[in-house]
């Protein structure tokens, strides 16, 4: 391989996973192709984090988050991530089977696929864009909001995730093996994590808000205009 690449990954979620109560959910966030990447973008981020405690008369013990800022103001950080690349999914709880709904684990499981899909599908369009060889992937990291899954349910996303990018699957309906996205991959974690300590959680709670306020204004198509905002809608 004459490359490596490293994918950081940072997610957040926006709506409750409850169909009687609430319409749509959705995971939000965005992604980078190396550290070096990564590291300027948090800087960038902690800059514009800096100019909205100061237009808000926040102290720097106040987390910046979506639901805490004026609209202006989110508006503002939403579009100080507009060179970055995005992916989402837009989960319609009342397309979704009873059943998911009937107990903790089977409402993981449908999250889990979902996050996973939702992921992949991005990383599929970056590898037609020529933006990824996916012979040079050699490591994923996953950082997500420490609430996003149930703390029993952590390791079943790295499994789920290992095995679409890393191992392989195979589809039993089809008797069909799918080959691993990324051949070459050594390494993949996910790490749960507080995004009052993570700069990059916080710009995907932001990238999460911002998807799932345009869907219920109906303004998907605003953000289909920036190319790098990858969206999918389940089921």
């Amino acid at each position: 391989m004459e490359n490596i690449i490293e994918i950081f990954v940072y997610s957040d979620e926006s709506g409750v996973f409850d169909k009687i109560h609430n319409e749509i959910f959705v995971f939000g966030g965005i992604l980078f192709l190396s550290k070096r990447d990564k590291d300027i973008a948090a800087r960038k981020y902690k800059h514009v984090e800096t100019i909205i405690r100061t237009n808000e008369h926040k102290d720097n013990s106040c987390e910046l988050k979506a639901t805490t800022v004026k609209p202006k103001d989110r508006n503002k950080i939403y579009r100080s991530l507009n060179g970055l690349e995005k992916f989402g999914v837009v989960v319609h709880q009342q397309r979704i089977l009873e059943n998911i709904f009937e107990n903790k684990k089977s409402k993981q499981r449908y999250l889990d696929y979902a996050y996973k899909i939702c992921l992949k599908r991005k990383l599929q369009h970056l590898i037609c864009n020529q933006d990824i060889n996916p012979q040079e992937v050699t490591a994923i990291h996953v950082f997500a909001d420490e609430h996003t899954t149930a703390t029993n349910g952590r390791y079943e996303l790295q499994q789920s995730l290992e095995q679409e990018f890393k191992h392989g699957t195979y589809n039993w309906n089809y008797s069909k093996f799918f080959d691993p996205l990324f051949p070459n991959l050594n390494y993949l974690e996910v790490h749960y994590c507080n995004s009052e300590k993570i700069t990059l959680i916080r710009a995907a709670d932001i990238t999460a808000n911002k998807l799932y306020r345009s869907i219920l204004k109906n303004k998907e198509q605003n953000l289909n205009k920036h190319n790098n905002f990858h969206i999918i809608h389940l089921p």
